[in-house]
């Protein structure tokens, strides 16, 4: 059942939250991209046979100490930088007790009072709308192991491999006022944490792992109880869980009857929530500093050390774009929501010398063929080679935009390799020989003299018409800007 995203779904959710307010907060955990676990030397690698991947720290045996994972903490500090958070000099670490069988020590180490990133901000465009989320805190955390109920009769196994893999749980502000804007922040987070390499983003192996707090109010009224969505793994499913908690919500209030606070589960087969548990608050985990780790201390030497061995940030790039190629902000923020797409775009716009016709090729036939699942752009046919020359063949009044779209299609079936080639064969070159369009004109003019009449009476689409019957005796090949230069000058002398 796929209710989130059929526009009959989206229709009924629309007109039924009028009168409420969505209020939507996220809490992600993005599992960064060491080698070993946050406290241990045990590995992290995805896949392994069960519990072949916990040591002794990470099985809590009498002992052992845990140890903190530098790499981890550099990984946080990037992040920081990444969204103009404060990272905090000194920062600890605390015991957030409950009790699951596959968390073996029977408490979570995790930040709570002083976390290692502080504040931030995460911006983004909803179609053409600037949005900003702003962050509360990122910390750093150990993930618990793994209960498995498949294929055991009665009873359940426990694969530990993933206790102690080191995360940064990345907390918002309840900014966010409908799922479109949930999901456009999940996707700008995602592209910021697999930018700048602190986690590959992998929301099927649970490297990137989403929970949304849903709840509605009645506009000026206080904040509404809210339902913590747990564990969204896709963009899709996350569009859809909170657009039917939505729905769900309002009908409850409706119906008369007050929202629970509780955690719910979506299950993407009924395009439902379900409640999972009742919701614990801080206060029911218990928070005390751990007494095996040290305050966890971050100099100012170290912090500007990471700034300066980042890669260019996407907003930084962005802002380059702007400033170095004449971009609208929106174009230059699309262009970097990959490396890929990034370098893609400066390729055809230094090599053609027309940023903006790049970055609208780029934006529109390039991207409709990647997202329609024919590949990715560093597989793309149409190399930024070839489209900086088909760009420059469009600038130079050779061949038309929508010839320029026909020379595309073959190169990207792979039939061809040479824009020019493909111009010739195909006959696509542009009329612009003034003498022969001038005739044509004086014919177009000849044989349509009420349109004539209804443009000199200030009717424009008279004069719509007479480019289109130029258009057509050119059998498509005449220069539209020429014909509209000539055509305009001849009606008006």
């Amino acid at each position: 059942m796929d209710c989130g995203s059929s526009p009959q779904w989206r229709e009924m959710n629309a007109k039924l939250i009028q009168g409420y307010e969505v209020v939507i907060g996220f809490e992600t955990h993005a599992q960064l991209s060491t080698q070993s676990k946050i406290f241990s030397r045990a590995p992290t690698a995805f896949g392994a046979e069960p519990n072949t991947q916990a040591c002794a720290v990470d099985l809590a045996l009498p002992g052992t100490l845990p140890v903190m994972n530098k790499g981890a903490v550099e990984r946080a500090i990037e992040f920081g930088l990444a969204v103009n958070a404060t990272i905090a000099p000194r920062s600890i670490f605390a015991r957030k007790n409950y009790f699951y069988p596959d968390l073996p020590k029977g408490y979570q180490i995790s930040q709570y009072e002083i976390p290692v990133v502080q504040g931030g901000v995460v911006e983004f465009f909803l179609g053409e709308e600037k949005k900003s989320v702003r962050l509360v805190r990122a910390h750093l955390e150990e993930d618990a192991g793994k209960s498995l109920h498949e294929d055991f009769v009665g009873q359940s196994g426990i694969d530990l491999n993933r206790a102690g893999t080191p995360l940064l749980e990345i907390v918002t502000e309840p900014d966010m006022r409908s799922s479109d804007e949930a999901v456009a922040y999940a996707k700008e987070l995602h592209k910021i944490v697999t930018w700048i390499g602190i986690c590959d983003g992998n929301m099927q192996e649970g490297s990137f792992r989403c929970d949304a707090n849903v709840s509605v109010r009645k506009p000026g009224e206080p904040l509404g109880t809210r339902r913590e969505i747990k564990n969204l793994n896709s963009f899709k499913f996350m569009q859809q869980a909170i657009d039917y908690e939505i729905r769900w919500q309002i009908e409850e209030i409706e119906d008369g009857r007050a929202i629970q606070q509780a955690t719910v589960l979506f299950d993407p087969d009924t395009g439902e929530t379900r409640a999972m548990r009742t919701k614990e608050d801080a206060a029911d985990y218990r928070y005390f500093p751990d007494p095996d780790l040290p305050p966890l201390v971050v100099a100012p030497e170290w912090v500007e050390r990471v700034r300066r061995e980042m890669a260019e940030l996407p907003r930084v790039m962005a802002a380059r774009f702007v400033k170095d190629y004449g971009l609208p902000e929106y174009d230059a923020t699309t262009l970097t929501q990959s490396k890929a797409m990034a370098a893609y775009f400066e390729a055809a716009a230094k090599a053609s010398g027309q940023p903006k016709l790049a970055s609208n090729w780029i934006m529109g036939e390039l991207s409709r063929r990647i997202n329609a699942g024919e590949g990715s752009i560093d597989e793309a046919p149409v190399t930024a080679a070839l489209l900086a020359v088909l760009i420059q063949r469009i600038a130079d009044g050779t061949i038309s935009n929508n010839a320029a779209r026909q020379v595309f299609d073959t190169l990207w079936s792979g039939e061809a390799t040479d824009v020019d080639a493909v111009i010739e064969a195909k006959g696509l070159k542009q009329m612009n020989d003034t003498g022969a369009l001038e005739k044509i004109i004086d014919d177009v003019i000849a044989a349509n003299p009420d349109n004539v009449a209804q443009f000199k009476a200030g009717k424009e689409k008279a004069f719509n018409a007479l480019v289109g019957q130029a258009m057509k005796a050119s059998k498509g090949k005449a220069n539209p800007a020429q014909v509209n230069e000539l055509l305009k000058k001849k009606l008006v002398s």
